[in-house]
């Protein structure tokens, strides 16, 4: 019988959405239980209840109740494993929380899955100077950094491939044959490796010109100084229910006003909001791509990804967010670099049960 500590997974309903992304992560199970002081279940979170719940605009301070599902799919203790397969199975469910009569949580069953590999390519971005890390980039592309016991870009590929994405697009520039050198073709990590060269630099979307042939399929697009858990399989699946031509992984950032804000109206006084949080999404850096964004990109020249979406939306053609809400860090400065080595071992060295149920 494969069965968890649930409450190792457990949230109360006065936690907020912040503490519910905490243990996601910490568990890498994918799933939250959502509990009563008498441990019945309320509802379940996951990480696609919270990008939903961001876009509703949700805050990650919001009650975690107004993230989670109150309806799921539930097994009852009175009932044999084999009903519980059977049920994971006609739902399409990696977990299924067993309760009992009175909706208390006795466990929390999960059933293993096979990972089918994935055709879309995958293209990162790895010609950078990474000229605000100096002097550690000085004879060592950003990439090949070393946090924790392994290049950056190493710890990027490996999450990536276990997601199954087989073929990948290395864009390099700077000191790229160190990149060339240590991955090779990629078989150490049962992928294919094709490598795109940049005589000159590019920005974070010329390169795509250069790719061999134009993708059949949706593709990504990665800056490749980033760490990062995204489940990959979950965006491609946003992007095609949008039917966007780009999606945008964005992040939520908060930022706190020092002051009283005096809101006007003609010269009088409307409101005062005293220290306000303002809420913003930002860019991450991740990307799904429709072949037919790629009708923009000019020939080998210096053309940056939010230029591109900027050109779809001024041609009025559909470009999406997608809320990030796994764990994130873009090493673009030495305080980056020196936090991603103490995140290291808390969010990549630990076994890592994951689950990619889109």
């Amino acid at each position: 019988m494969q069965m968890y500590d649930w409450q190792e997974v457990a949230v109360g309903e006065t936690d907020d959405i912040r503490t519910a992304l905490s243990v996601l992560d910490s568990a890498s199970l994918q799933i939250v239980l959502v509990v009563s002081e008498e441990q019945a279940l309320l509802g379940t979170v996951t990480d696609g209840d919270v990008r939903r719940a961001l876009l509703r605009g949700e805050s990650l301070d919001s009650p975690v109740v107004k993230a989670m599902n109150p309806t799921p799919v539930t097994g009852t203790s009175n009932d044999s494993e084999t009903a519980w397969r059977k049920i994971l199975f006609e739902h399409s469910l990696r977990h299924l929380p067993i309760l009992d009569q009175w909706r208390r949580i006795k466990g929390l069953y999960y059933g293993k899955q096979s990972i089918q590999a994935c055709e879309n390519p995958v293209v990162l971005m790895l010609g950078g100077m990474g000229m605000r890390l100096r002097p550690l980039t000085e004879t060592v592309p950003k990439p090949m950094l070393k946090v924790g016991d392994k290049p950056i870009l190493e710890t990027i590929v490996s999450h990536i491939a276990e997601q199954g994405f087989t073929e990948f697009y290395f864009c390099i520039n700077y000191l790229g044959e160190q990149i060339r050198a240590y991955f090779g073709h990629g078989e150490r990590w049962g992928i294919r490796i094709y490598y795109i060269e940049e005589n000159e630099r590019l920005g974070t979307a010329g390169a795509l010109s250069l790719l061999p042939s134009k993708p059949d399929k949706p593709f990504i697009v990665m800056n490749g100084d980033l760490l990062t858990k995204i489940d990959l399989r979950s965006l491609l699946n946003f992007h095609q229910d949008h039917q966007n031509e780009v999606t945008a992984c964005v992040r939520e950032y908060s930022q706190q006003v020092p002051y009283g804000v005096m809101e006007l109206e003609e010269g009088t006084v409307s409101q005062i909001v005293e220290k306000p949080v303002y809420r913003y999404f930002v860019n991450a850096g991740i990307y799904a791509l429709s072949p037919t964004a790629l009708s923009l990109v000019p020939d080998a020249s210096f053309y940056d990804m939010t230029t591109l979406m900027d050109d779809l939306l001024d041609d009025q053609r559909r470009v999406g967010g997608f809320p990030l809400t796994e764990y994130w860090m873009d090493i673009g400065q030495m305080p980056d670099f020196e936090q991603a080595q103490v995140d290291y071992d808390v969010h990549f060295t630990k076994l890592h049960q994951a689950s990619w149920k889109n």
